[in-house]
């Protein structure tokens, strides 16, 4: 497997990403539509990854992301603070007192439970980071000054607004420049992408991205959706996987884009909101990996189970250069995840192995 990592010695950071950073408000067991208490966690699916590495897996990791200056920003910045993500490339833009200049994204999150499905309810326009430009934040600076191993951005934030689309090509070009490894979750949300242009432009606009990618990941609606790569056999509401399709899926965008070194997708069987069966597939030099299963996995909260895949995996390629081992490092991490409320990984790397190895779940004295 080919990804030639800069040298950690000459780099300041293990890893970067850049997105959207909202503060989701969470009504716990209960509704939105009934809610009368939140609890208040950050979230967004570029940002959990990178949080991820930092707290999970014990990397350097820094976020690019912009904050309107203003209480709810700083309550952001706290949150990140609290996560040991380094704070150093936040831009702090000038808002007034409503929001009209910019302001910062919202994001409402119930977790489902049995035959109920888990709801999102996002208030995210003319936020922040939607109109940032590269020179807000500073790429050159990042990559070619203080210098990063691996870069991470996805196609939620560059669904946020024509502006994101274009910084989102910048900083993979720069990141490509100065050696950096880059991953990418194409993440389709149609309802993003639906105020600039639709499916169409969300082709348009990954296509373009996948160009410059070492490491492609998304689940099939993601390849569908984005890259025009589609699997037979899968029924709608994913009760019913076709393994084989996924596989050719995966062989068919390899040998499309030549440039990814490893592309990933997660497997994931959906029998009720609070029960799934879990598992992922990593195509790496032509061979396809498949990780450890995890049948009728319990779910508390299936929010950032994704990017915790992504993050486990990314730590895995990052040090055994094993696809194998680093699809099982991901899919366990998710697991875990989507044990505990939040966004936001609650494990440590310990447990993860632990997992991988097979270690059940009796309690620990």
């Amino acid at each position: 497997m080919d990804l030639k990592l800069n040298s950690a010695s000459e780099c300041r950071y293990d890893a970067a990403s850049l997105g959207e950073v909202m503060l989701r408000l969470d009504p716990g067991e209960g509704r939105i539509r009934t809610a009368r208490s939140f609890t208040a966690w950050e979230g967004g699916g570029e940002y959990n990854v990178i949080r991820g590495l930092r707290r999970c897996f014990g990397m350097r990791t820094v976020v690019l992301t912009a904050f309107a200056d203003n209480e709810v920003g700083r309550l952001m910045e706290d949150f990140i603070l609290q996560g040991g993500v380094d704070t150093s490339y936040i831009k702090w833009m000038k808002t007034d007192g409503i929001g009209r200049l910019c302001r910062n994204g919202l994001n409402f999150t119930e977790r489902g439970f049995g035959v109920r499905g888990a709801v999102g309810c996002s208030d995210r326009a003319n936020t922040a980071i939607s109109k940032a430009t590269p020179e807000d934040l500073d790429f050159e600076k990042l990559f070619g000054q203080d210098g990063v191993r691996w870069f991470h951005t996805g196609g939620i934030y560059a669904a946020l607004s024509e502006q994101s689309c274009e910084t989102v090509i910048e900083a993979i070009k720069t990141a490509k420049k100065y050696g950096t490894v880059v991953s990418y979750d194409l993440n389709y949300r149609p309802s993003m992408w639906s105020a600039i242009g639709g499916q169409a432009k969300a082709q348009e606009v990954n296509r373009e991205i996948a160009k410059y990618v070492d490491v492609m990941i998304g689940n099939e609606e993601d390849f569908t959706a984005c890259l025009g790569f589609s699997i037979e056999g899968n029924d709608e509401n994913l009760k019913t996987l076709n393994i084989d399709g996924y596989k050719k899926m995966i062989n068919e965008a390899a040998k499309t884009y030549p440039n990814f070194k490893v592309v990933a997708t997660t497997l994931r069987t959906v029998k009720t909101a609070s029960k799934n069966d879990w598992s992922a597939l990593c195509w790496a030099d032509g061979e396809i990996y498949q990780a450890n299963e995890y049948k009728d996995l319990d779910i508390l909260d299936r929010v950032g189970g994704g990017d915790s895949f992504a993050s486990g995996l990314v730590y895995g390629l990052m040090t055994t250069g094993d696809p194998e081992k680093a699809v099982n490092y991901g899919t366990a991490h998710g697991a875990l995840a989507m044990t505990t409320p939040g966004d936001t990984t609650m494990a440590n790397v310990k447990e993860v192995e632990a997992l991988m190895s097979g270690a059940g779940a009796r309690v620990k004295r």
